[in-house]
């Protein structure tokens, strides 16, 4: 394939004539099947988007947020594509990192959550302050929006069962893995919670996730579109006077520009 640009012709006067090389269509044609297949390539094996659809993962990830996540970084090491592997190496889940994993109940359907107990870690939560192996966990990231006292949420794991929003089975479950007041969590297994922990659907209502179930991590924000939302209250109302029809203030409105971009830990 010839490149864009080539030096033809006999120099005259110490100059020489450059002459614009247009592809012909069979190379346009080469050329986009090569970056489709790229692309596709990217898709598949290493990068995935997805959009926040609840506000679970305020304030590290908003409702409206488009995520890119990697999907090599938890791969089997076995897997082919060594050249990713070097540029994005395979490392094992850690605790704190925020996760994309397949919901156990429901396999179809993908969740992202942050990784509190890794297999072997004693677990409890005393006031909303997770403790790991004895010590507080700190969290930086965790919002507390106010809600409603909830025994089993904010004490875990709780000796009643009070909570219609706890699945029977893993309440079943959690007796046997509970050990002085703690969860244990199992080889193999994982304990997930939101960020929002007041309004977090997590590993304390549902279960462990096991370790094949968790298939990606968040790299970026790519676009976020603003989007209320239900848990935040600390927004103050705005009732200030403007010009809402003006294009340029419909623009910023529309999207969190300030996002785009933005790595997430």
């Amino acid at each position: 394939m010839s490149t864009p640009t080539q030096l033809a012709g006999k120099p005259h006067h110490g100059l020489s004539h450059l002459r614009l090389h247009l592809p012909t269509l069979p190379e346009a044609g080469a050329s986009l099947l090569r970056t489709v297949v790229v692309a596709l390539f990217l898709l598949t094996f290493v990068l995935q988007p997805f959009l926040i659809p609840s506000e679970s993962m305020e304030h590290t990830l908003l409702v409206g947020d488009f995520l890119l996540v990697n999907k090599q970084i938890y791969a089997p090491a076995g897997q082919p594509a060594s050249l990713l592997r070097r540029l994005m190496p395979y490392r094992d889940v850690a605790r704190g990192d925020v996760v994309v994993f397949h919901f156990p109940q429901d396999p179809h359907r993908f969740l992202v959550k942050r990784v509190v107990g890794i297999p072997g870690d004693h677990l409890r939560i005393e006031d909303g302050r997770v403790q790991v192996n004895g010590a507080t966990l700190a969290e930086p990231y965790v919002a507390f929006e106010p809600a409603a006292p909830n025994p089993f949420r904010d004490n875990f794991p709780a000796r009643v069962y009070t909570d219609p929003a706890v699945d029977p089975a893993w309440w079943q479950q959690l007796q046997g893995l509970t050990h002085d007041g703690e969860l244990v969590v199992p080889e193999g297994k994982y304990f997930m919670l939101g960020d929002n922990r007041n309004h977090s659907y997590d590993s304390r209502s549902w279960g462990l996730v096991p370790r094949q179930a968790i298939v990606a991590r968040p790299l970026v924000i790519y676009f976020s579109v603003s989007r209320p939302s239900s848990t935040d209250v600390q927004r103050a109302a705005d009732d200030r006077l403007g010009h809402d029809r003006e294009l340029s203030t419909k623009l910023r409105g529309f999207a969190r520009w300030k996002r785009i971009f933005l790595v997430v830990h």
